[in-house]
């Protein structure tokens, strides 16, 4: 309860500041409820420097970000999830180098039911916030989509999102892939567009780069019959996912 309250108390600071996202990374979403009484366990035991197992480990991160879920919901927040990263393989590099030196790798440890089953952990108790989701493993595309419309409403046009193609696919086979997949099994008038990494200046330039293969793959789909031809429509598409609706969705 304590290093809840904590968490929650910097959560209201930067709520005060302005803020209006949380961004977590991890290897998979996890799915294993547990009681309180359990948890509170689980975090003496670590505390007291004992190994815990597999399972004791993702009960108690299901547990923490079902307690952060609930708050981004309450606060107004958008709650985005990175997985299917596999960091660190090369051991030797690793001690050599350190973490975030070119070592790291698409995961295949697909979101499967468990991230279905958080989603749905906070939506039956009325706290599912604005949720984006992001894998690098671009094999996870179509499930992705798909589960977003298992969970949208609220009043919030894509209310669950399936975020832009990222860190191996921010290219141009990844962009058209994610635009062709929220096409298809998607919502792609509602997307909220590609993402900044604040960390790398030259970042920045993808936001032009994706933005020409969004107008690109409009423009191609409407020559060939699979869009109507009209510049209205389409333009007005391609201003809501290159900027209206991320001012929209986070409330800028």
């Amino acid at each position: 309860d304590e290093f809840c309250a904590c968490l929650l108390n910097r959560m209201d600071f930067f709520n005060s500041k302005g803020c209006k996202t949380s961004d977590h990374g991890i290897a998979g979403v996890p799915y294993a409820p547990a009681k309180k009484g359990e948890i509170e366990k689980i975090f003496e035991k670590r505390r007291q420097n004992e190994e815990l197992s597999h399972d004791e480990i993702k009960k108690y991160k299901t547990a923490v970000l079902l307690f952060m879920g609930e708050e981004y919901a309450k606060l107004g927040w958008v709650m985005q999830l990175h997985f299917g990263v596999k960091r660190n393989n090369n051991t030797a590099m690793y001690k050599k180098l350190g973490a975030d030196t070119g070592f790291d790798c698409i995961g295949c440890l697909a979101p499967s039911n468990e991230l279905s089953n958080f989603l749905d952990a906070l939506d039956v108790k009325g706290f599912l916030p604005k949720t984006i989701l992001y894998s690098l493993n671009p094999t996870d595309n179509t499930y992705l989509a798909t589960v977003a419309g298992c969970f949208q409403g609220g009043g919030v046009k894509g209310k669950i999102q399936h975020g832009s193609a990222w860190w191996f696919n921010d290219h141009k086979k990844g962009m058209l892939e994610h635009m062709e997949n929220l096409a298809s099994a998607g919502y792609l008038a509602g997307f909220v567009g590609m993402l900044t990494d604040s960390r790398s200046l030259l970042s920045y330039p993808r936001h032009e780069y994706f933005r020409r293969l969004l107008c690109d793959f409009l423009g191609k789909a409407a020559e060939s019959g699979e869009f109507p031809a009209d510049i209205k429509t389409l333009g007005q598409i391609a201003a809501d996912v290159s900027y209206n609706n991320t001012k929209e969705y986070f409330g800028f």
